[in-house]
């Protein structure tokens, strides 16, 4: 627990810094939980995934605005809500399209960062 804490506080402040610096407009809270999500997906060791995890979303904040990539997460939640509640999304043309350039973005990042 007390390590799992630790954790959290050394990615909220490496994840702080930069983004700061950068002046992009993703709230840190935003980031660490892409971080942690990313982390509890990886099979590499914790330490290793927090960088590359880190790097993933760094890489999708230089490529996207927050309000973008809010909108195209959104989106490409929305598409998997199955039955008639997800036939709406499912039914907006432009939502394919956002999820997959979303997904484009995250690719790219990955690839970057040597995540697979």
């Amino acid at each position: 627990m007390i390590r799992a804490l630790t954790t959290l506080v050394l990615l909220a402040t490496a994840l702080a810094g930069p983004a700061i610096a950068a002046g992009d407009d993703y709230p840190t809270r935003e980031k660490v939980e892409y971080v942690l999500a990313c982390m509890r997906d990886g099979q590499a060791p914790q330490q290793e995934m927090l960088y590359k995890c880190s790097c993933v979303i760094d890489r999708i904040t230089e490529r996207m605005s927050y309000e973008q990539y809010t909108r195209d997460a959104t989106t490409t939640n929305a598409l998997s809500i199955g039955g008639e509640r997800g036939e709406t999304m499912r039914a907006y043309v432009d939502g394919r399209r956002l999820a997959r350039e979303l997904r484009d973005v995250e690719n790219e990042a990955r690839k970057a960062c040597f995540l697979k």
